[in-house]
Parts: C-alpha cells; sequence; structure tokens
C-alpha cells in the first residue's frame, strides 16, 4: 500500500525531469513553452497509473485544474496581460520608469526598487499583485540601465515574499495563524525578528550590486499623465481595492487617456486589451495543468504518504522544527502553491509543535516562511512564472523563470534564517 503511493508521487519527477530534459535537449531554458509541455506529459503519466475509468479520471484532473482558487488566478493573469500591454504601448510604463530615474540615482535602483517592493506587498498582502504592479517598471529600468534584467526580475520578486511572509491580511498569514491557532499579531512580532535581519541584509547587498550602475538612455522629460494609470493602479491597492478591480481600473485609465490623447482609437485600444489577454495564454493553460496534476497527486494519497514520512523519528525540539520546515517544504514542492501548502501541513504541525514545546506563534512562523522560501525558489511557481510572462510580453523575447532563481536572495535568506535560528535556540526537554 505505501509503495503504490509513493508510486503515485512520480509524476513531479516525471515533470522535472521532462522539463529539464527537454531544456538541454534543446540547448535552451528560456521558453516558457517547454514548462507547459513538461506539464502536459506529466499530467498524461498521472491519468495513466491512476486508477478507474478514464472518465472518472478525467473527472478529477478537470475538478482541480477548475478550482475556483485556479480560475481566479486564470481571471487575474488575464487582466494582468491586458493592463501590462496597453500600458506599455501607450508610453505609460516609460513614462513611470522615467519618473524613477529622475527621482532615484542609479546607485539606488536596487534598493529603492526592493523597498518598494516590500512596502507594496506589505500593504496589499500579495506576492502576485506586487509582481503585477512593479515588474514592468523593473524591467523598463532594467532596459535603460546596465542592470541584467533577471535581477532587477529577482528584486521585487524578493521584496514580493517580504510583504506576502508578513502583511496582516496575507492568505499564508491567515493560513498560517488559522492552522497553529495563534493571533496574528503574535505571529508576526515571531516572524519579523526572524526576516528583518534579512532583509536589512538585502538592502545592503543590493547596494553594493548596483552603486556602479549606469543609466545608457537618458531619461525623457516627465508626463505626469501617462504616469497616472500607475500611480492610480498603486494607490487604490494600497487603499485596498481588490487586484482584479485594481486592474479594470488601470485598462479603463489607459484607454481614457489613450482615446483622449489619440494614441489609439476605440478599436485599436480593444485590439491592444485581447492582444494583452492572449499572451498569457501559456501562463493560464500552465496554471490548469499543474492543478489538475496535484489534484491527482493528492487524491492517490501521495501528499499523505509524504507527510507521515516526515514527521516520523522526531526526537526533539529541533528535529520537530526541521521537520515541520521540511514538510511545508515538500507539500510545496508538490503543490506549487505555499497557501495550499500551509493548509495542507498545518492541521499535521499543530499537536507536534504541541508536544514538543514550540510555540503557535513560532511554528507558524516556520511554516509560512518556509513555504515563502520554497514557494519562491519554483521556478514552476506561479509567482516565477507570472513575472517571465510580463517580461516576455513587455520585451517581446522569451523569458526564463530558471533566469531569475539565482538571483533570488531574499528567499534564500529567509529559509536560511529559519535553520539557523533552530539550531541556535536552547535545547528545551
Amino acid at each position: 500500500m505505501i509503495q503504490m503511493k509513493l508510486f503515485h508521487l512520480s509524476p513531479l519527477p516525471v515533470f522535472l525531469l521532462s522539463y529539464v530534459g527537454l531544456c538541454v535537449l534543446g540547448n535552451d531554458f528560456s521558453h516558457s513553452s517547454i514548462t507547459l509541455v513538461a506539464f502536459l506529459l506529466a499530467s498524461i503519466y498521472a491519468l495513466t497509473i491512476t486508477r478507474g475509468k478514464m472518465q472518472e479520471r478525467l473527472t478529477l484532473f478537470s475538478r482541480g485544474a477548475g478550482h475556483p482558487t485556479v480560475l481566479l488566478m486564470v481571471w487575474i493573469y488575464v487582466l494582468a496581460g491586458a493592463f501590462a500591454f496597453c500600458a506599455k504601448q501607450m508610453g505609460c510604463i516609460e513614462a513611470t520608469v522615467d519618473m524613477t530615474l529622475h527621482v532615484l540615482p542609479p546607485s539606488l535602483l536596487l534598493p529603492g526598487i526592493f523597498l518598494a517592493a516590500c512596502f507594496v506587498s506589505l500593504a496589499i498582502g500579495t506576492s502576485c499583485g506586487t509582481i503585477i504592479q512593479l515588474v514592468p517598471i523593473a524591467v523598463g529600468i532594467a532596459l535603460k540601465t546596465d542592470v541584467q534584467l533577471p535581477l532587477m526580475v529577482a528584486v521585487v520578486v524578493g521584496g514580493a515574499y517580504f510583504g506576502d511572509n508578513l502583511s496582516f491580511i496575507s492568505d499564508t498569514t491567515i493560513a498560517a495563524t488559522q492552522t497553529q491557532g495563534c493571533p496574528m499579531r503574535s505571529k508576526f512580532r515571531a516572524n519579523l525578528r526572524l526576516v528583518l535581519p534579512v532583509a536589512l541584509a538585502m538592502i545592503i547587498i543590493y547596494y553594493f550590486l548596483g552603486r556602479d550602475a549606469q543609466v545608457l538612455q537618458q531619461p525623457h522629460k516627465l508626463d505626469i499623465l501617462l504616469v497616472v494609470p500607475y500611480v492610480a493602479v498603486i494607490v487604490a491597492a494600497l487603499c485596498g481595492m481588490d487586484v482584479m478591480l485594481v486592474l479594470v481600473l488601470g485598462i479603463v485609465l489607459t484607454g481614457g487617456i489613450g482615446l483622449w490623447r489619440g494614441t489609439f482609437t476605440l478599436f485599436g485600444w480593444m485590439d491592444q486589451v485581447g492582444t494583452g489577454m492572449i499572451g498569457m495564454g501559456e501562463l493560464m493553460l500552465m496554471a490548469m495543468l499543474a492543478a489538475g496534476l496535484l489534484e491527482l497527486i493528492r487524491a492517490n494519497g501521495g501528499i499523505e504518504l509524504l507527510m507521515r514520512y516526515v514527521t516520523r523519528g522526531i526526537r526533539s525540539r529541533r528535529g520537530a522544527e526541521l521537520s515541520l520546515a521540511a514538510l511545508v517544504c515538500l507539500v510545496n514542492i508538490c503543490t506549487a502553491n505555499n497557501t495550499v501548502a500551509i493548509l495542507t501541513a498545518g492541521p499535521i504541525a499543530r499537536p507536534i509543535a504541541h508536544h514538543y514545546g514550540i510555540t503557535a506563534p513560532r511554528a507558524a512562523s516556520i511554516l509560512d516562511t518556509v513555504s515563502c522560501f520554497t514557494q519562491g525558489l519554483l521556478p514552476y511557481g506561479v509567482q516565477l512564472l507570472l513575472a517571465s510572462s510580463l517580461v516576455a510580453n513587455l520585451t517581446g523575447e522569451p523569458f526564463s523563470p530558471m533566469s531569475v532563481v539565482p538571483w533570488l536572495f531574499y528567499p534564500m535568506g529567509i529559509g536560511l534564517a529559519v535553520v539557523v535560528s533552530t539550531f541556535l535556540q536552547r535545547k528545551r526537554a
């Protein structure tokens, strides 16, 4: 029985091997279509090894692919693609980049963008929302300076996880505190002690990485009207407006300003909206294939077996903390969703934490921080795929999420912080 459940975890290595193998064979890690094909191959394999009639297997797969959370993300991708493309075509992104280059000296661009991402993500509580808003600006800055594009994207993604991990309205914070039964304020204090030193270290690191940055294209004269859509989107998000309404607001503003200025006609604007939506097609398909694949793994008992193996053999509080970290990390790798990973691992983590004297805020902090560390480094995670799709749409060139991973210092740092804090603490009986 155990061997059978372990067998049902095999679609995950099939996906990883397919992805790496196709990239090596093609000598190219930049095409998102390779990731899409790898998910398709793994999904076909998972359907093949699942028991039952084919119609039942397809229904199970479709239930995962059509989960309300997945479809909500799909609608966000659609609107994000439309807004980013319209903003690019009418010059909003370039105008916002020019304003940034006027305000910040080149040496402070990297720490400035990181702090902006931290602030926005802390205020709106979502890494995806932060990426949607700031990656286009980061791309524009990278194209006008000598800063490497993957590094600039990584700065935004790293800062996006600062708020995803700490914000009171973040879904990961809510999931972690609810599953561990602790107040959000207590978890915030425990979590802040863990990650604040990492964030401060990132500011220093980014300063030294970018202190010799040079502006290759001098910014144009400020055009305040073209900056309005981006400023309005960020302000609306900070005021608590839902991300989908924020994106609709951005699309309407780009259309209104574009029509008023004669940048495009009504049907020309509609064409830009449609082109931007279509440009996110690969990402939408990947999200649905991944969700269907992972639903098959879960239904076949693969996740349950994984949790059982990770939590056995615990002997001490230190071992319990490391087991909690390993548990949420491995579940996150399987589900490619840090909130789902916390909700899955949380109920198992709570009695373990209680038995070994781990406070509820500490347990919630470990679950949340390690899930953000894992999700932040997954090239097939929604955040990196979203960032890569936005870059590809804006530049017109293929852009691989793998190129960003080596520069993701903040997710790496918070993962290391959890391990170090576990080993530095005093042992308790």
